[in-house]
């Protein structure tokens, strides 16, 4: 018996395979960020009506920059995993300075148009682990670094464990202090340094990350670790 239920109606209009094929020609569009944003406020409400929810949505991701950002007085941004720019688009009016590494060449190309004529925004191609220790080169001030380019799984595929420990190293290893770092899909991210144990929870995760930058505070919250001064 086949139930007559909003999501079956649903799947029989939209069967997965022509769904997913209606993505993919929608990402080719040159305006796909600004269809993706449209999203943000209806995953926003679908996320506070959901009991306990990993996953947190655009807005909360959003919030929680600003928040630290006028907390702290950042006013440069430093974003890893430009994807289809829309942090960087949220955020383009909040910070005197942004940059945002990309490592795939067509979504680093796509972002360097969309942002042509912002003069306070760069993006910068390439394995984020190479560009971050040679940005901070360039940096006299403390800024706020959002690290989202999928560290340990993306699409499905393995990544090279060693990226994020190395980001974080050059991060809090620079003569300038005063850095805030928020890591997004906290519950993907198996940081360990290197005498410690792969964490198997978000609390062994939190622990390694404390020990491994004992002078910082580390919190995580709805999914984001957040490591301050």
């Amino acid at each position: 018996m086949t139930l007559d239920t909003p999501h079956a109606r649903f799947s029989a209009a939209f069967p997965r395979g022509s769904l997913k094929a209606f993505r993919k020609v929608l990402r080719r569009l040159p305006f796909y960020g600004a269809i993706k944003s449209l999203g943000h406020y209806p995953d926003y409400w679908y996320w506070k009506l959901r009991p306990a929810p990993v996953r947190a949505p655009h807005l909360v991701k959003q919030r929680a920059v600003r928040a630290y950002a006028n907390r702290y007085g950042l006013r440069t941004f430093i974003e890893t995993g430009t994807y289809y720019g829309e942090m960087v688009a949220a955020l383009k009016h909040d910070f005197d300075r942004i940059f945002s590494v990309e490592s795939d060449h067509a979504l680093a190309e796509r972002a360097a148009r969309l942002f042509a004529r912002q003069p306070h925004i760069r993006v910068l191609e390439g394995p984020s682990e190479q560009i971050i220790p040679e940005l901070l080169k360039s940096l006299d001030e403390p800024a706020l670094f959002w690290l989202d380019a999928g560290y340990y799984t993306w699409d499905n595929l393995p990544r090279d464990r060693e990226r994020l420990p190395i980001e974080l190293a050059a991060i809090f290893g620079h003569a300038v202090r005063g850095h805030v770092v928020l890591v997004d899909d906290a519950g993907t991210l198996r940081f360990r340094a290197a005498d410690q144990k792969e964490p198997a929870s978000i609390a062994k995760l939190q622990a390694n990350l404390a020990a491994a930058f004992p002078d910082r505070r580390v919190e995580i919250l709805h999914n984001i670790i957040r490591i301050t001064p």
